[in-house]
């Protein structure tokens, strides 16, 4: 599904008025959860899952099929955890 095809889709279930309307909703939520993943804070939407980070460690390794070895440095990286009622849905 494209982001169109998804604005469409919120426009439909969400009651907006016009595409514009939907859009900013989405935009809206992508937005919010975006910024408190920045602040390293989690999002909790009981029942949906649970936005949150994790501070990966540092990591080497090596290239197959040559003796070349590279490591990739530490970083944070965006975690989603699915809620119960939406992995109850999407498997029934």
């Amino acid at each position: 599904m494209t982001k169109a095809e998804f604005v469409e889709l919120v426009q439909e279930v969400g009651g907006y008025d016009t595409k514009a309307a939907a859009e900013k909703a989405v935009k809206a939520f992508t937005d919010a959860i975006t910024a408190a993943l920045v602040k390293k804070e989690s999002v909790s939407l009981v029942g949906f899952g649970t936005f949150s980070t994790v501070d990966v460690p540092e990591k080497t390794g090596k290239v197959p099929g040559t003796d070349k070895t590279y490591t990739k440095a530490a970083h944070t990286a965006p975690k989603f955890k699915i809620g119960k009622t939406l992995k109850d849905a999407v498997a029934g």
